[in-house]
C-alpha cells in the first residue's frame, strides 16, 4: 500500500531514510512552485474529478474523488521487489538483478534517466494552456488527469536521481524545473518536446503518438538490470495507458462527428466541410503525418552504438524482452534499416545489436498502425471511401538515416524545391493551424461538448456523460 500520512506519500519507505526524505522534502516545495508557474493556467480553485493511486496493486490502484489540482497528493510509488529477478539480457543474463548502480554504468544511467525525466514537465509546459479552450468538462477532466500523472512521473524519476545519483542527482533533479518547453535559452532536451500544442487536435495527436513512444521508451527501460528503475517504469506504464486512450479516442470522435456533418449534409469539398464547423479529413491526416514524423526523432539514429551498448550492459531492454525467444545477446543477428542511396530508398542488413532503436520503432509503427485501422473503421461505417495512412519512415525525419533529404509521403525522394512547393499537401499549414484555432471555444456546460467532436461512448469510472468531472467555485 502507499503511505498517504506522509509528507510525500509512496510506497519506498522514504520515512527510513531521513537524508532522502529531506532532501526530497526540500525539492518538493520547487516542484509545486514549477506547478503553479508552468502548469495548467488557472486550474488552482478548479475541483476535478481525479484518480490517485492509492496502491500498486493491479486490481485497485487507483481512486477517483474531487481534488483541487495543487492539492494533489503527488508521491513516490514502485511495483514490489522480485527477489528472484535475474539479468534476463545482454552480457549479465543470469546474474542477480542490480539494487545499487555498478559504478562503470553510473554516467550513463544518469543521462538516461534525466532524459525520461525531462520529458515529463515537458508536456505538461506544452499543453498548459489547453484547459482555456477545452471542448467539455469531459475532456477538461482527461487533460488535467494527463496532467498530474506527468507531473507524477517526474517524481519517479526525481526519487531515482536523488537515492542513486548524491549530489550530481539532486542537481539534475534542479535542473528539470529550471528548462521550460520552447525556451530559447533553456529547452528541454528533445525536440518534440519544444513543439507549440495549440489546440486540442494536437493534443489529441501528441497524446495518440507521442505518448505511446514514451510507452515503448518505459517498457524498454523496465526491461532494465537496474532493478529500482525497472519496478518504476512498471508502475508508470499502468498510468500511461490512460494517456494513449485519451489521445486514441480524441481522433477517433473528432473523424465521427466529422463524417456524422459530411453524411448529413451530403459534402465532401474541404471548404464546404470547415463551413460545417467540423475539421475536414484530409486536415486530419496532415497533422497524422507531422505528429507521426516528429515521434519517430524521438527513437534516435536507426544505427547507433549507443543503443548497443544499453543493451550489452543491461540498462536497457526491448519491447517486451522476456517474450521473445532468441538468446538475448544479438551477438550474430541482422536487423533491415532504410536509408538513401543515389536518390532511391533501399534497404540494408545491419546488426542487429547496432539496430535496437530501429527495432524499436518498427514495434512502435506496428502499434500505431493497428491504432489507424481502428480510425478507419469509422469512415468505412459511413461508406466513405477515405482511410488514414501512415507517411513512410522517412518522411520529415531530422535525426537518422533520412536526415538532411526530403522524402513524400509515398517514400519518393525529392528534390528540395518540390519538396518546398508541396510541403503543406502534406504537412498543417499556417492556415490550417488557424482553422482548427478558430474552432477552439470552451464548453464547460456539463453534457455538452463543441461542435467538432462527438461525445465518448462512456464516462469515466461508470459516471454519465453529463457528470460534473470539473466544478468551477
Amino acid at each position: 500500500m502507499i503511505d498517504y500520512t506522509q509528507t510525500i506519500p509512496n510506497n519506498v519507505d522514504l520515512a527510513s531514510d531521513k537524508t532522502l526524505q529531506r532532501a526530497l522534502e526540500k525539492w518538493q516545495p520547487a516542484f509545486l512552485n514549477w506547478w503553479n508557474d508552468a502548469g495548467p493556467a488557472d486550474s488552482a480553485r478548479l475541483e476535478v474529478y481525479l484518480r490517485t493511486a492509492i496502491s500498486v496493486d493491479k486490481d485497485g490502484w487507483a481512486n477517483f474523488s474531487y481534488v483541487r489540482m495543487p492539492e494533489y497528493r503527488w508521491g513516490i510509488f514502485v511495483v514490489p521487489c522480485d527477489e528472484s529477478r535475474a539479468v534476463h539480457f545482454g552480457d549479465h543474463i543470469g546474474e542477480p538483478v542490480w539494487q545499487e548502480i555498478p559504478g562503470e554504468y553510473r554516467s550513463t544511467l544518469r543521462r538516461i534517466i534525466v532524459t525520461q525525466g525531462d520529458t515529463e514537465p515537458a508536456s505538461v509546459e506544452q499543453q498548459r494552456l489547453l484547459g482555456m479552450t477545452a471542448p467539455s468538462l469531459y475532456d477538461l477532466r482527461n487533460l488535467f488527469q494527463v496532467n498530474v500523472e506527468e507531473g507524477r512521473h517526474l517524481w519517479a524519476m526525481v526519487y531515482l536521481l536523488h537515492r542513486y545519483f548524491g549530489r550530481d542527482g539532486r542537481e539534475e533533479a534542479e535542473a528539470l524545473l529550471e528548462r521550460r518547453s520552447g525556451a530559447e535559452n533553456n529547452p528541454r532536451i528533445l525536440t518534440a518536446f519544444n513543439e507549440e500544442t495549440r489546440h486540442w487536435l494536437a493534443f489529441f495527436m501528441f497524446a495518440f503518438f507521442t505518448d505511446r513512444d514514451g510507452k515503448f521508451q518505459l517498457a524498454s527501460l523496465a526491461e532494465s538490470s537496474f532493478d529500482p528503475l525497472a519496478r518504476t517504469c512498471r508502475f508508470m506504464l499502468t498510468e500511461e495507458a490512460h494517456h494513449l486512450f485519451v489521445g486514441e479516442s480524441g481522433v477517433a470522435r473528432i473523424v465521427q462527428r466529422t463524417c456524422e456533418a459530411m453524411r448529413e449534409h451530403q459534402v465532401t469539398d474541404t471548404a464546404q466541410v470547415r463551413a460545417l464547423g467540423v475539421i475536414d479529413l484530409e486536415t486530419i491526416q496532415k497533422f497524422l503525418n507531422f505528429h507521426y514524423a516528429v515521434t519517430l526523432d524521438l527513437y534516435g539514429s536507426e544505427v547507433s552504438s549507443n543503443a548497443a551498448t544499453y543493451f550489452t550492459t543491461g540498462l536497457k531492454g526491448r519491447f517486451e524482452e522476456g517474450k521473445l525467444t532468441d538468446d538475448h545477446k544479438l551477438a550474430n543477428d541482422l536487423y533491415p534499416v532504410q536509408e538513401v542511396e543515389k536518390e532511391r530508398i533501399v534497404t540494408r542488413s545491419v546488426p542487429a545489436l547496432t539496430a535496437l532503436n530501429a527495432r524499436l520503432r518498427d514495434d512502435y509503427i506496428r502499434e500505431i498502425q493497428a491504432g489507424l485501422d481502428r480510425w478507419n473503421r469509422i469512415p468505412a461505417q459511413f461508406d466513405m471511401d477515405f482511410r488514414f495512412t501512415i507517411p513512410h519512415v522517412g518522411f520529415l525525419r531530422k535525426i537518422g538515416k533520412f536526415a538532411g533529404h526530403h522524402i513524400s509521403p509515398a517514400g519518393e525522394v525529392l528534390t528540395e524545391p518540390v519538396w518546398s512547393s508541396r510541403r503543406y499537401e502534406w504537412i498543417p499549414s499556417p492556415e490550417d493551424h488557424a482553422f482548427i484555432e478558430s474552432l477552439m471555444q470552451r464548453v464547460i456546460e456539463p453534457g455538452k461538448f463543441a461542435g467538432w467532436i462527438a461525445p465518448p461512448v462512456r464516462g469515466i469510472k461508470g459516471k454519465p456523460i453529463d457528470f460534473e468531472y470539473v466544478r468551477f467555485n
